[in-house]
C-alpha cells in the first residue's frame, strides 16, 4: 500500500521504516519542510536499535499533494500540531482512504470526523491507544528506534467500519493490535501523559539543567508509586463506564518486554537491559507541552462527566502550569473546538462509536 506519514520526528521516522519493512511504500510531510529537506534530495532514512536498515521514502510539499497520492494516512505528530494537519488534508481525503492516529489524543478522530462529515464523507478513523514505535531521532536522516511494541490498542470511528480499519492496521504493521471497541477505550488507553507526568515531576530540575540521564533508572521507588497511583485514577474512569483497558503493568510489560512487577522495578529492569531510554534534556519537552493539555486534561474531563474526578491529574495540571506560568486547560484547541463542555457524557459516548452525522 502507499502510506502518507504527516511528521517528520521520531516517531514518523520510526513508523516510515516498520512499514517499509514490512514491504510498504511511505511519503512523509512535514508541514515545515525544514525536517524532510535532506530526505528530499535522495538521502537515505537510516534506522537502526530494534529496526536495522536504510529506507528511501518520498517526501509531499503539501498536506494536498500526501492525500492525493496515498491510500492510508497516519498523523504522527505532537498533538499540538493535530487539529492544524487535520485542517490541510481533510479537504483531499476521499470516500476511499483511511486515517490512522498514532497515537490519538483529545478526540483528533472526532474532530477529523466532523470535519469530514460536513464534505459528506465517511471514512475509516483508527485511534491508537499508544505508537508501534518508540525511539529518538538521531539526526534529519537517521532514527534509533528503542522497541517494536508487542501490542497496540485500537478503535475504529464509526464502529460499523472496525473491520477494515484493523485489517488495514494488520496488513501495514504485523499482527500486534487488540480492537478495544470503541474511541473512549482508546481514549482512556494512553499511559503517556500520566507517566510523563510523574517522570517530569519527579526529574523537572534535570531536565531544566540540561542533564543526560537515564529515565527508566529514574523511576524510582517513590517516582514509580506515583504513576501506579495515577493509573488507578485512569483505571476507575474506565471502569466506572465499563470499558476494558489495560493497565499501567501491561503496558510496560508488552511495550518493553519486561516481567510485570512493581513500575519502579520493571524500569529498573529496562535499564539493565539497556532499553530505559533518555529523559528529556529540556523544560520544553513534549512531556509537558503536549501530554500536559492533550492528555492530563482530557483525562481529567472524562473523569468530571464520569462523576469520578481524576483528583491526581487536576493537581498535575495547575502544578504544571504554575510551573510555566502557563494556563495548559486554555491550549488545548481540540477540546476547545470540539466544545467538550457543553457535552453530555451520553452524546460523547454516542459519538465515540458512531462519528459525526452526514448532513442530509
Amino acid at each position: 500500500m502507499r502510506v502518507g506519514i504527516v511528521g517528520a520526528g521520531s516517531i514518523a521516522y520510526g513508523t516510515a521504516a516498520l512499514v517499509e519493512q514490512q514491504g510498504h511504500k511511505v511519503t512523509l510531510w512535514s508541514p515545515s519542510g525544514e525536517r524532510t529537506r535532506a530526505l528530499a534530495t535522495g538521502e537515505a532514512l537510516v534506522a537502526q536499535g530494534a529496526i536495522v536498515g536504510s529506507f528511501h521514502p518520498a517526501v509531499a510539499t503539501s498536506g494536498k499533494d500526501l492525500a492525493a497520492n496515498t491510500e492510508v494516512l497516519v498523523i504522527a505528530l505532537p498533538a499540538y500540531g493535530h487539529k492544524a494537519v487535520l485542517d490541510a488534508i481533510a479537504p483531499h481525503i476521499t470516500p476511499e482512504q483511511i486515517v490512522i492516529f498514532s497515537s490519538h489524543a483529545s478526540f483528533g478522530a472526532l474532530y477529523l470526523s466532523r470535519l469530514l462529515a460536513t464534505r459528506g464523507v465517511v471514512i475509516p478513523i483508527v485511534a491508537w491507544g499508544t505508537t508501534a514505535v518508540t525511539g529518538r531521532q538521531l539526526s534529519p536522516t537517521s532514527v534509533n528506534v528503542n522497541t517494536v511494541r508487542k501490542q497496540v490498542d485500537l478503535a475504529t470511528v464509526p464502529v460499523s467500519q472496525s473491520e477494515r480499519g484493523l485489517a488495514v492496521c494488520k496488513d501495514l504493521f504485523g499482527d500486534r493490535f487488540l480492537d478495544r471497541g470503541d474511541l473512549m477505550a482508546i481514549a482512556l488507553s494512553n499511559l503517556n501523559p500520566q507517566n510523563h507526568m510523574g517522570i517530569a515531576l519527579g526529574n523537572m530540575t534535570r531536565m531544566e539543567r540540561g542533564e543526560t540521564w537515564s529515565q527508566g533508572q529514574n523511576v524510582t521507588p517513590k517516582v514509580g508509586r506515583l504513576l501506579e497511583r495515577l493509573d488507578q485514577e485512569r483505571i476507575a474512569i474506565a471502569t466506572k463506564l465499563g470499558l476494558d483497558v489495560r493497565n499501567i503493568f501491561q503496558h510496560f510489560h508488552l511495550s518493553f518486554h519486561v516481567p510485570i512487577s512493581s513500575i519502579s522495578q520493571m524500569n529498573q529492569e529496562m535499564h539493565a537491559a539497556g532499553n530505559g531510554g533518555s529523559g528529556p534534556s529540556t523544560a520544553d519537552t513534549r512531556y509537558v507541552t503536549e501530554d500536559v493539555p492533550f492528555g492530563l486534561v482530557m483525562t481529567a474531563k472524562i473523569g468530571r462527566l464520569a462523576g469520578c474526578p481524576a483528583e491526581l491529574h487536576e493537581s498535575g495540571i495547575r502544578i504544571f502550569s504554575a510551573m510555566y506560568d502557563r494556563d495548559f486547560t486554555a491550549e488545548n484547541d481540540l477540546l476547545n473546538t470540539l466544545d467538550l463542555d457543553a457535552m453530555s457524557l451520553d452524546e460523547l459516548m454516542t459519538l465515540c462509536r458512531n462519528g459525526y452525522a452526514v448532513a442530509a
